[in-house]
Parts: structure tokens; sequence; C-alpha cells
């Protein structure tokens, strides 16, 4: 029997493809349970590159909308297999990826079945390792071996918008900022220098920072600067020789990746400031006639992306692209993640009729 039946409803399709583990790395059961669904389908032309599935129409239209999601997860944690719960009167999901976002990918590939005649030509993705590396991204490697695959006038993302349609998204830097002392006993401090003592201005100056709210094309995106991360010292009775805070930027759409980089080394300037890793944002590209058409049909009023999403990567190869899935991107890896039935038929029934209207 096939691991997936996509004559069931969104709502078990959901819960079928959440109790397929796939943490990032481990997505082939689930790519092998959507290429079977989809391969036979004599309207979709279908092409596979390890564990990422893309399923296209080609119709002829005039224009063509390509919509993703990623089949992977963060870690599981006590929370696979999933389970019907109801809090407030109101009935969720609640298992790993039930939000993050495996019911966008459960809308998607119940559409790309029934969709045999859409208004437009769809690209359907999805794609593995969207949780790890960037390096690792399906969408990263397709982008190298098969740009072709990304033309459209406009893409959707499934990922966690609440059912409302969030434009764009904040870029994402991770930086490295060093101190450097001399090693000493510590029963002879004043020998050596600590390392972590110095870093202390850079503690300062993170809870002193306060960060942006920018507007860009009519959305309000929040920034945010934070330490994530520190580590050093040697031993119980070592001062040590080095100490290094790793900082997180969260930035608006309106700033570039040097942009970006500057910013966090004018933050710390005269510290060692090592840029490890940075991914711009996207702006909201909510000017696109595709775009205003679909914000129309599902009746939604448009609002930032705060996270980093793979939006950013089609608006950097010109496709205008918004967010737009079932759950609360709250609950995104949280271990009581769940989401509300009403949300998954709530968005299937927005882009259904969307991509058959007239």
């Amino acid at each position: 029997m096939p691991l997936l039946d996509p004559t069931q409803s969104s709502v078990e399709l959901t819960r079928a493809i959440c109790d397929i583990p796939s943490v990032s790395g481990e997505e082939k059961t689930l790519a092998d349970a959507i290429e079977e669904i989809v391969a036979p389908l004599e309207h979709l032309d279908v092409f596979r590159d390890g564990d990422t599935i893309v399923a296209r129409t080609q119709l002829g239209r005039e224009r063509r909308v390509v919509i993703a999601g990623h089949i992977d997860t963060v870690p599981i944690n006590g929370n696979v297999p999933t389970r019907d719960i109801e809090m407030d009167g109101v009935p969720y999901l609640w298992g790993r990826g039930t939000v993050d976002m495996k019911a966008g990918v459960a809308v998607q590939l119940k559409l790309a079945v029934e969709l045999t005649d859409p208004r437009v030509d769809i690209t359907w993705m999805w794609y593995d390792h969207e949780e790890v590396d960037a390096d690792l991204n399906g969408l990263t490697r397709l982008s190298r071996t098969r740009p072709d695959l990304f033309a459209g006038d406009f893409a959707i993302l499934g990922e966690p918008s609440d059912g409302e349609v969030e434009g764009g998204c904040n870029g994402n830097l991770r930086a490295l900022v060093r101190t450097s002392g001399v090693r000493a006993h510590s029963a002879r401090a004043w020998i050596g220098e600590n390392a972590i003592h110095k870093a202390a201005p850079i503690l300062m100056r993170l809870a002193e920072y306060r960060p942006r709210d920018v507007e860009v094309e009519g959305l309000v995106y929040r920034e945010g600067l934070n330490a994530v991360r520190i580590s050093g010292g040697v031993a119980g009775n070592v001062i040590p020789d080095e100490c290094v805070v790793e900082v997180n930027y969260r930035f608006a759409p309106s700033r570039d990746a040097d942009e970006a980089s500057r910013h966090v080394r004018d933050v710390f300037a005269g510290f060692d400031v090592e840029v490890v890793d940075i991914a711009p944002g996207a702006r909201p590209g909510l000017d696109a006639a595709l775009a205003q058409e679909f914000v129309t049909a599902v009746g939604a009023a448009p609002r930032p992306k705060y996270g980093w999403t793979d939006v950013a990567r089609f608006s950097a190869m010109g496709v205008p692209a918004v967010n737009y899935g079932p759950g609360d991107p709250h609950l995104a890896h949280h271990d009581e993640e769940r989401v509300p039935l009403h949300q998954i038929d709530a968005v299937e029934r927005g882009l259904r009729a969307w991509l058959t209207s007239s």
C-alpha cells in the first residue's frame, strides 16, 4: 500500500505526512512517497534531484506560478506520531512538522494531484534540507543544476503564516565576535589576561542595542541583534585566552548583505568580527500583478515575514514570492507544535479558488 493517499482530506494527508519522520538528512522515505504519488500523473512532468521532487504542468499558459514546500523537519522530541487535541474548543493536529511545514506540503500535494487544468501553469517543488545549512538546501542544489526550473512570474512558499499572506522576509546573518587574552594559572591571574572578562563590552553593546522597525513597500519589518551562543575557557584553574560570542542579526530587506555586514562590524568596532553566514532577505514583491490577484483571491491582509525563508531565494532570481501556509509561525520548532485543522482547510480552499478561477 502507498504510504500516502491523496484522495484523503488535507487534514488526513497532513497526519500521514507528519507520521513519516523526515528530520533533515532523513527525507528519503517521504520523498519516495511523494514521487510515488505524482510520477504516474499524466498532467505533470516529474523531475527528481536527491530528495527534491519537482512536478510541472505544461499547458502553455501565459503565466507560471512556482509553489514550494520543504519536507524536512527539525529533530523529533517525543512529538511523533501526531495526535488530535482540542484547546479552547478549537481542534488541532499536534506533532512535529504540523506547523513547519508539513500541513503546507499536504495541501500542495493534494492540489498537485487534483488540479489538472489550472488557470496558470504550475511548478510544484518539494525539497530537502531546509532546516540546516544553506549549502545543503535542496533548492540551493537545484538552482545550480537546473535553474530553469525556477522560472515563473510568482512564487508561493507554504511556510506557516497563520493562513495569512506574509510578504518577503528579513535577512539573516551570523557573526563571531572574538576576544583574546593570555593563559595563566588562575592562582596567579595577574600574569594572564582574561579573554572572557574582555567580552563584557560585547554583551553591554548588545544589551544597549535598539533594533529598528523598517517600512519596506508598506510592510514594517522588525530587526534584531542578539547573542545566541558564547564559548570560552580552558579548564577550571586556567585563565582563558579566547572567548567567542556568536551573534545573530535579523535585518530588514531594505539592507543588502554588504550593508548588514558593515552594520554588525560598526556595532562591534574594536573587536575581531568574522561573518560566518549571511542570507539576504526579500522585498515583499506584492506589486506583481499575480501577487495582487492572489492576495485579493484569498482575502488576506499582507504582513511582513520576520524570519528568513526561501522566498529570498526566489526574489534573488527575479521571481516575486510570498509565504502562505497553515500554522502559527511562533510554534515552528516548538515541542508543542500544533496546527488548527480549520487553517489547513482554509489554505487549501484559498489556493484552489485562486488557481482555478477564470
